[in-house]
């Protein structure tokens, strides 16, 4: 199964000067920095103007998408530095399971004004499956984490 139409993962360049590795910025028009808390199950929202650009920072979280009537689950960790686009229109949630907070940068891509409707709670069509989440960060993470 691919991910739902426009979503994109991209691997991160990096180049080495010493002790630092310095990772490609992402080109934006607003940057927020975002916290998901531990133990959040978070509800599906949509932007009808804006694509986000998410890199996890701190943490892990398994981003859902809706994509024709079924969940994708898309785990995201520091261990792991991706940058996932969403583009506007696509429903779109967050699973933090764990006892920390997730911190993500959101590099967004303003297609005009953002629109009164946008981060609203949506209805969900079905519950998320949390045992497939909890599976997915069981395998992206270390042993010892």
């Amino acid at each position: 199964m691919g991910l739902a139409r426009g979503i994109e993962i991209r691997y991160l360049e990096s180049i080495r000067g010493g002790m630092s590795e310095f990772y490609t910025p992402q080109s934006s028009h607003e940057t927020m920095l975002v916290q998901i808390p531990p133990q959040t199950i978070d509800d599906l929202f949509v932007h009808r103007r804006q694509t986000d650009q998410l890199l996890v920072v701190r943490g892990s979280f398994v981003l859902v998408v809706l994509h024709n009537r079924q969940y994708q689950y898309v785990p995201l960790s520091d261990r792991h530095p991706v940058v996932v686009t969403i583009p506007p229109f696509v429903p779109h949630g967050a699973i933090n399971l764990s006892n920390e907070p997730c911190v993500l940068v959101n590099a967004v891509l303003r297609q005009g004004e953002p629109h009164p409707k946008d981060y609203q709670p949506m209805r969900s069509p079905f519950p998320y499956d949390l045992s497939v989440a909890r599976s997915l960060l069981a395998d992206s993470l270390p042993a010892s984490a």
